[in-house]
């Protein structure tokens, strides 16, 4: 059994605020980032420890992980790390796309040069990224994806995305590679250069074949690792 605690680095707790809350962000973004896999037992008594805090909001933290499909708590038996759901990656995939298809359209149609210099200086950041630099390029993604929410005064959409997508998130930094990573970034160009031309119907299309692209990556993934999945009902 892997041990949860001993291989990371336990920090970024703030005492001053809630320490459930931070909890659940510190280690959601391990569970999606891989560090801890699918079938780990991770153990209360370890996370505590390691992060130097008290049992119950590390208890609160795994209900909430729990909540998320990212963890399955088994009473005396200890929490192991979800294996990813295909399900639950095809129902993320659809809210992003609803969601998302209705941003560019907006930005699209109030697209200036403010907004055009800002998204393709993004494009331009993302190219810089190193073909090995996985962790980069998702973050410069993830602002990408944030940035456009943000253009269209849909910030509290971008947080629904958020709240849904974890299991999205982990296909996500499976699949990255260099190949991978530069398709994505044409994708990226293309909504970019269609909300340039203030096209908002090449925006939209743009956008839903860029969220489409799980749905190749996906089998592919699950068909190399299938220890890491649940079979789809």
């Amino acid at each position: 059994m892997a041990d949860a605690a001993s291989a990371n680095n336990f920090d970024g707790i703030d005492a001053r605020t809630a320490i459930a809350p931070q909890l659940y962000r510190l280690l959601r973004s391990r569970i999606v980032r891989t560090e801890l896999l699918p079938g780990e037992i991770i153990s209360e008594t370890e996370i505590a420890r390691g992060y130097d805090v008290s049992r119950q909001p590390v208890r609160e933290a795994f209900i909430k992980l729990a909540e998320a499909g990212l963890v399955e708590v088994r009473p005396q038996r200890g929490t192991m790390i979800a294996r990813i759901s295909t399900e639950a990656v095809m129902d993320a995939r659809f809210v992003r796309e609803a969601i998302e298809a209705d941003v560019v359209k907006i930005v699209a149609e109030r697209a200036d040069k403010a907004i055009a210099d800002e998204l393709t200086d993004q494009i331009a950041r993302q190219k810089r990224v190193a073909d090995d630099d996985n962790d980069g390029f998702v973050k410069l993604d993830e602002l990408f994806h944030r940035t456009l929410a943000e253009m269209a005064g849909k910030a509290y959409a971008w947080r629904v995305v958020e709240d849904v997508k974890a299991q999205m998130d982990r296909v996500r930094y499976l699949s990255v590679e260099k190949l991978h990573i530069r398709r994505l970034i044409g994708q990226h160009e293309d909504v970019v250069e269609a909300i340039v031309k203030n096209d908002v119907v090449g925006a939209e299309a743009a956008m839903r074949a860029h969220l489409r692209e799980i749905l190749k990556s996906l089998p592919e993934l699950a068909k190399a690792r299938p220890e890491l999945f649940n079979a789809a009902r």
